[in-house]
């Protein structure tokens, strides 16, 4: 199966050897970032570094604030610091290249805390009140305007050849934030789904729109909410949700956003096809359960199948996620299988042969390995090994 690795255009940057090692593992694609969110990331052997910081999410490329595509906008993206200076992503992407190397774009979308700060009115903010600065709110106009004129640009640059969107769909509760706290009580997947719901005035407008009082679901929420935070057992899945909220203000809730992100994947993935050379290969990080939030959006499989080139799907917890993909897949669609290879973040190298070969059984037609830039020489070794081995 085709493999790529992701990377990051500050492991390339300024370290002559990268790209002639990140070809030698195997790979025949780089996934290279051209928006991301904030990170603190290990270049453990990049000659002139071995932190870098990324203090907020950024474009990781010029971009002209006043040009057509952003003038007069309140919302823009911002350009990085001196993580990724001038056109890092595009020195990075020509280094891999010229190592005989496909690139394609990683564009983070959803996630950008710095968007949150800036703009307070533009985040999640959930049934107690809290906003979520990292979480755009996927609903409102203005934010859905940004997210797409960003994947347009973001993922159309020079010489790239296909993109990977992340990010493109809900955000919730379960984000990784600076020195994060949250572990304390297991919320389990209906109450993550409850804490995700978020009531902003688009929100508010929408539940209206589905026959349901803002005010009373809010009030739902956390009356359901509270056993969880005592300590009662999520009973878990759908069925959970619906056990806590009942049946139809569930369904309420979940047509209101499943269409939301629907539409918002469906336009920003058009955008991204008008901008871009034919041929161009356009990807989403994808969970198969639609009310699912994260970095890897809740799809329908087959609408998403029927609306992008394919899909990446996570496969820490195992390739069981690939299923339902694979089951809707169309001849020539992308099932990306991807796996963790820093054995220090969770991952496992070692096993990545014997975990290729299930993921292929089960559909995957290519893979992601996460991350070559993040991963120690130990690691990469055994990245090495699996790929030789088929």
């Amino acid at each position: 199966m085709k493999a790529s690795t992701f990377v990051y255009p500050w492991d390339v940057v300024g370290d002559p050897g990268a790209p002639a090692r990140i070809a030698a593992l195997g790979v025949r694609q780089a996934t290279l970032a051209a928006a991301y969110h904030s990170t603190r990331a290990l270049t453990p052997r990049h000659p002139r570094h071995r932190i870098v910081t990324a203090e907020h999410a950024a474009v990781l490329y010029p971009t002209d604030p006043e040009g057509a595509r952003w003038k007069g906008r309140a919302l823009r993206p911002y350009p990085a610091g001196d993580w990724a200076p001038g056109d890092a992503y595009g020195e990075a992407a020509d280094a891999l290249a010229r190592a005989g190397l496909d690139v394609h774009t990683w564009v983070v979308l959803a996630h950008n805390s710095r968007l949150g700060a800036d703009h307070p009115d533009t985040s999640v903010v959930n049934a107690y009140g809290d906003r979520y600065p990292w979480a755009p709110c996927i609903a409102q106009p203005a934010t859905r305007a940004y997210l797409v004129e960003l994947a347009a640009e973001a993922a159309v640059r020079p010489g790239a050849s296909g993109t990977e969107l992340e990010s493109l769909g809900w955000y919730g509760l379960q984000h990784l934030h600076a020195h994060d706290k949250t572990g304390g009580i297991g919320l389990g997947d209906a109450g993550l789904y409850l804490m995700a719901l978020c009531f902003c005035p688009t929100c508010r407008a929408g539940y209206g729109a589905q026959g349901l009082d803002a005010d009373a679901l809010a009030a739902a929420v956390r009356d359901a909410l509270e056993p969880l935070w005592q300590g009662a057992p999520d009973d878990g899945g759908w069925a959970g949700v619906e056990k806590l909220l009942g049946e139809e203000t569930a369904a309420a809730t979940r047509a209101w956003r499943d269409e939301r992100a629907r539409t918002l994947q469906e336009t920003a993935v058009r955008a991204v096809r008008d901008a871009a050379p034919d041929g161009f290969q356009i990807l989403l990080h994808a969970d198969p359960v639609t009310y699912h939030v994260g970095a890897n959006a809740g799809v329908d499989p087959a609408h998403i199948l029927s609306v992008a080139d394919g899909v990446v799907v996570p496969c820490a917890g195992g390739p069981g996620l690939l299923t339902p993909f694979a089951e809707q897949s169309r001849a020539g669609a992308v099932v990306a299988a991807n796996f963790g290879v820093v054995s220090g973040m969770g991952g496992s190298p070692g096993t990545l042969a014997a975990d290729a070969a299930r993921a292929r059984e089960l559909g995957a037609t290519e893979l992601r390995l996460y991350h070559a830039g993040l991963a120690s020489d130990a690691d990469l070794e055994a990245v090495r090994g699996a790929l030789a081995a088929g």
